[in-house]
C-alpha cells in the first residue's frame, strides 16, 4: 500500500475488536484495537511506505499473539510448539518472535512452568520413570537445565521406585501368569522400562511382584 493518509477507522460488522483502516478513501488494512492504540492511529494521520510497513508487521505480530494464546487456551505448549505452529499457520519469523516475547511477558509461555506442568500431570495421571520424561520434554524442544530443574522440584528421581512400584501393581495382573521369574521379569521389566524406568529402579520392583505373587503358593 503506498503512503497516504488514513480517511477513516471502522469498526468491523463481525468482530468489534478489530477496525477497518482506509487510506485515501481506500480500504488499507484491517487491525486489532490493541494495534490501534499502540500505533496511535487517527484520521488524518500521514502515513509514510516505512511506517505502513511498520503497521504492517505490528499487525501481523498482533495476530500471532492472539493466535499463540487460542493455542494456549487448548492445552499448555512449549515455547519450541508454539513456535513451530505458528510457523505453519503462515506468520513470519519476526511476528512469531514478537508473539513469544508477549506471551512471555504476560506469564502464558514459559518453559520452567510448561515442564514443571508436565512432570507433574504425568506423575499424577500417567506414571513415568525420568528418562521418559526427559525424553519426553526434550522432544518438547525444552532446555536440559529446564529439564533437569522440573524434575529435580517434583521429586521424581526420589519417588522413582514408588512411580515405578505403583505402575507395576496396576499392571501384574497381566503378567502374572508366567510359568517362571524369567518370564515374568522379561515381559513386566519390558513394560515398566518402556515407560521410562530404568533397569535398577525396575529389578526391585519386579522381584518384590513376584514374591508376592508365588509365596501365598509356596506356603
Amino acid at each position: 500500500m503506498p503512503a497516504g493518509t488514513i480517511t477513516a477507522l471502522r469498526v468491523q460488522e463481525r468482530d468489534s475488536q478489530r477496525v477497518n483502516l482506509f487510506v485515501d478513501g481506500t480500504f488499507a488494512l484491517g487491525v486489532s484495537l490493541a494495534t490501534l492504540t499502540r500505533e496511535r492511529l487517527f484520521v488524518g494521520q500521514q502515513l509514510s511506505d516505512d511506517e505502513f510497513a511498520r503497521l504492517e508487521r505490528t499487525e501481523s505480530a498482533d495476530k500471532a499473539t492472539h493466535a499463540g494464546m487460542r493455542l494456549i487456551e487448548t492445552r499448555p505448549r512449549s515455547l519450541a510448539e508454539l513456535r513451530e505452529r505458528l510457523q505453519r499457520k503462515g506468520f513470519a519469523p519476526e511476528a512469531i518472535e514478537t508473539a513469544l516475547e508477549r506471551l512471555g511477558e504476560l506469564g502464558l509461555a514459559d518453559d520452567a512452568a510448561f515442564a514443571r506442568f508436565w512432570v507433574e500431570n504425568r506423575q499424577l495421571y500417567r506414571p513415568r520413570g525420568v528418562n521418559a520424561l526427559r525424553a519426553e520434554l526434550r522432544r518438547k524442544g525444552i532446555a536440559q537445565d529446564v529439564i533437569v530443574t522440573a524434575i529435580d522440584e517434583s521429586g521424581g528421581r526420589e519417588e522413582e521406585g514408588e512411580r515405578a512400584m505403583e505402575l507395576g501393581r496396576a499392571a501384574v495382573h497381566k503378567y502374572a501368569a508366567a510359568p517362571d521369574y524369567q518370564s515374568f521379569s522379561r515381559k513386566l521389566g519390558g513394560y515398566l522400562q518402556r515407560r521410562g524406568f530404568g533397569f535398577d529402579t525396575v529389578r526391585p520392583v519386579l522381584e518384590q511382584l513376584w514374591r508376592e505373587q508365588h509365596e501365598p503358593d509356596e506356603e
